[in-house]
């Protein structure tokens, strides 16, 4: 099978186009002919080991073997089943999310049937599907979970035109709060089609001196911080931030000890439940996946220049054959 792999960490230029060998499913997975995956932030920080918890995890001087294909999110048809399968059948197109065993970036990847992996929706296309998948089921863990949003809460998102951000405004207004966005000024207009009910552009006007106060402040790029972001909290409001650092992990063992405002950082790993939800909204129209570019696979160091830019609204999508 075709695959783009990455055997070194480094620019886009490292990831290459070989043959790989097409995977078995056992007994309790699944195989899947994947039909698009997404670029992303994370796998663009997954490529260049950036991130030393990344190293720690995928591999120090170089990615594991189990790590060279890269790819967290997939939509695609199931093309073969284990002996103990019965979630699924043959024929079946599905959307889902690999977590710790990334490999989405190649013709073919195995899944446990248990694993985050849903039906998917009957209205969207494969790309659509895909581009569903991490930053809705983020969106939705962090508003829901962590931030316990309620009807007529004040939420302000930070980086609302990106993948998580374009999908927790429309959860935001799906719940019912009070929805102020954060984006440049070329993707105000987007944010506010998709149900704001205002939209900042960070160029011209700083959400954390203005003096209004949310319930919940969702900082989805981590360009903030829970200091800057303090003040610009209500009493026992919430600062989300979805980056992993040393800091964020700090103040939210500290903030939950002394009560009153929180930081909140955590990991969006068990996906499976947020998918079901996230199926039923889109299939009602209700959830609306939003792609800035899609390329062939052939083309995936592009597309991780791309990404890499830090410019590009909602999601980027590898189609696969």
């Amino acid at each position: 099978m075709k695959a783009l792999v990455c055997l070194r960490y480094g620019p886009p230029e490292v990831l290459t186009l070989t043959e790989w060998g097409k995977p078995t499913p056992r007994d309790n997975e699944v195989l899947i002919r994947v039909r698009a995956t997404t670029v992303t932030p994370a796998e663009c920080l997954m490529r260049s080991g950036a991130s030393p918890v990344g190293r720690a995890i995928l591999g120090f001087t170089k990615p594991q073997k189990k790590y060279q294909i890269l790819g967290l999110e997939l939509a695609g048809t199931i093309e073969a089943v284990g002996g103990k399968v019965t979630r699924f059948k043959v024929g079946d197109e599905v959307f889902g999310f690999t977590g710790f065993s990334p490999g989405a970036y190649a013709e073919y990847k195995c899944m446990p049937e248990t694993g985050a992996l849903f039906i998917k929706p009957a209205n969207l296309s494969h790309a659509e599907a895909a581009a569903l998948v991490d930053g809705a089921s983020t969106a939705w863990f962090f508003l829901k979970d962590k931030g316990r949003i309620k009807s007529g809460d004040k939420v302000l998102i930070n980086g609302a035109s990106g993948s998580i951000g374009t999908y927790a405004v429309q959860f935001a207004k799906h719940f019912g709060a009070q929805v102020t966005g954060v984006c440049g000024a070329a993707n105000v207009e987007l944010v506010r089609s998709l149900g704001a009910d205002r939209v900042i552009d960070y160029t011209q006007e700083d959400f954390t001196t203005s003096g209004v106060r949310y319930d919940i402040i969702f900082d989805t790029v981590a360009k903030s911080s829970f200091s800057r972001c303090k003040e610009a909290l209500e009493p026992n409001g919430r600062y989300l931030v979805t980056v992993m650092g040393f800091l964020p992990i700090i103040q939210t063992v500290w903030t939950r000890l002394v009560g009153g405002k929180r930081a909140i950082f955590a990991m969006s790993i068990e996906k499976r439940e947020a998918l079901g939800f996230i199926k039923e909204l889109a299939e009602k129209g209700a959830l609306k996946p939003i792609i800035d570019r899609t390329y062939p696979l052939e083309q995936g160091v592009e597309a991780h220049r791309y990404v890499a830019g830090g410019h590009k609204k909602g999601n980027v999508v590898l189609t696969i054959g």
